[in-house]
């Protein structure tokens, strides 16, 4: 339509309808521009996070680099020197007969046995440990109390045998190491106890082959451990047949046993004969009552110091000169210390627990069983006394070692309270069993409910007494005196 055939409000209804359309394209542009401005600032925020993430991957990268390399330079120095740690109680873990006999020679040949068999052991059953692993032996005894319990049993013909063996076990290779901790009680167990805890954590210790197998001690220890990656680093040596605890927690860890190379079986001296010579046993002699030289038998059984054996023969009647019977049993933390005396009895009746100097003299049977002097049970005063929280040591030893003890030692006792007191004390077993000669000892030495001539009681299987200490003959026919020399 030609312009000049529109009229003037056409021409402006026209203007308005292109007014609009320009508004619209107005707002589309500025509406364009506004989303690139925003998709610009987006960019730049993405580059930025870009960059401070490539910055921080190649940090990391360095930083992974650096810790690796000091990986595995820990590693090789982890992995520098490893060995593995044999860890033996002497006292119950004792070596053939025929290679202590052999002395210092047999002593080589144990420590060559010995070496073999781990060896074996890791090639056969750990074939991760390294193959150049060194084995590390170290062996806690009382040399003197083992030398003269060997001697007493004629294992060996003297003494000085034993000491000859041991010398040749620890010449005969560069880490095997025998260690003589003395007289005293648990002194070895101690020592054991905190070595084993200080290599179970060390990281070169690769695995512990622990010999401990005579003395349900050390379950307190094992006890502790139960998860596998550290109940895998341990292997429990077998001598004698595990005791009662240990043989319960067995399952848990791996076990091993080196033929021929230690006893299976418990020395028994109790049924030897004492021989005696005018030769003194470490200047320490055992004096008896009688002149009479008597030789002795070979023994047929291996008694540990902590569980005594027993024939299963029956008991013969006291003889008339017990003083030929074997006064001591095989406690050897104390062995080296004392001088051991048979007082004969006189020809009255037999002695009962009152009439004797308990404070150098020890009751025992026909058996040389350690027999306690009988109590007075009052449960509501043994119950009392137990709530007191009284040190047992301090009252009844009179010689706690524990500085601060948690236990009182200010109250003051009556009667009543100090029997109830060795009452608590006694149903606690003692660790040398009816073996010991401790004259201080406060601990029980036979189960306190069983009867004579039962080797069972109301506890059955769950009893804390071994069944060794059931049923002991209580008839006191002998005492021995504890006293220096």
């Amino acid at each position: 339509m030609a312009l000049e055939s529109m009229s003037d409000h056409e021409l402006r209804q026209r203007f308005e309808m292109l007014k609009g359309v320009e508004h619209h394209k107005n707002d589309l542009i500025l509406e364009l521009l506004s989303r690139v401005d925003r998709l610009d600032d987006s960019y730049q925020q993405m580059a930025l996070d870009h960059q401070r993430e490539t910055q921080f991957n190649r940090e990391g990268q360095l930083r992974e680099r650096k810790l690796q390399d000091e990986l595995r330079k820990l590693k090789a120095f982890m992995n520098r020197d490893p060995f593995v740690l044999v860890l033996i109680d002497g006292d119950g873990m004792i070596f053939e007969d025929n290679l202590l006999r052999k002395g210092e020679l047999g002593g080589k040949d144990a420590a060559a046995a010995l070496w073999n068999g781990i060896k074996d052991h890791l090639h056969n059953s750990l074939p991760d440990i390294p193959s150049d692993c060194r084995i590390v032996t170290r062996i806690y005894a009382n040399m003197k109390g083992l030398s003269e319990v060997c001697w007493r049993a004629s294992l060996v013909e003297k003494a000085s045998i034993v000491e000859d063996f041991y010398r040749g076990f620890t010449g005969s290779k560069i880490l095997f190491d025998f260690i003589d901790v003395g007289p005293g009680k648990d002194r070895a167990d101690e020592k054991i106890n905190e070595l084993f805890k200080l290599h179970l954590g060390n990281f070169q210790c690769q695995h512990i082959f622990f010999g401990c197998s005579h003395d349900n001690g050390y379950a307190r220890l094992l006890e502790q451990y139960t998860e596998p990656m550290i109940t895998d680093r341990i292997t429990l040596l077998e001598g004698v047949p595990f005791e009662k605890e240990l043989y319960a927690m067995k399952a848990k860890y791996s076990t091993a046993k080196i033929e021929t190379l230690f006893r299976s079986t418990k020395i028994n001296v109790y049924n030897q004969p004492l021989y005696h010579s005018s030769q003194s046993l470490h200047q320490h002699p055992l004096q008896i009552s009688s002149n009479e030289t008597l030789s002795p038998p070979i023994p047929n059984g291996y008694q540990s110091p902590y569980q005594p054996i027993i024939g299963t023969s029956t008991p013969s009647p006291a003889p008339s000169n017990p003083s030929i019977m074997n006064p001591k049993a095989p406690t050897w933390a104390s062995a080296a210390t004392s001088a051991v005396q048979i007082v004969s009895p006189p020809a009255t009746p037999t002695p009962t627990p009152s009439t004797l100097a308990s404070s150098t003299e020890i009751p025992r049977n026909v058996f040389g069983q350690r027999i306690d002097p009988p109590t007075i049970y009052d449960k509501d005063e043994v119950d009392r006394v137990r709530k007191m929280k009284l040190c047992n040591v301090h009252f009844l030893r009179g010689d706690c070692g524990y500085d601060p003890c948690t236990h009182s030692h200010n109250k003051k006792l009556s009667k009543s309270e100090m029997a109830a007191l060795k009452t608590v004390a006694r149903m606690v077993p003692c660790r040398q069993g009816s073996a010991c000669d401790d004259l201080k000892c406060m601990y029980g030495h036979r189960c306190p409910i069983s009867t004579p001539g039962k080797k069972d009681c109301l506890f059955g299987e769950n009893c804390k007494f071994e069944r060794d200490l059931h049923g002991l003959d209580l008839n006191i026919v002998r005492t021995t005196m504890i006293g220096k020399k």
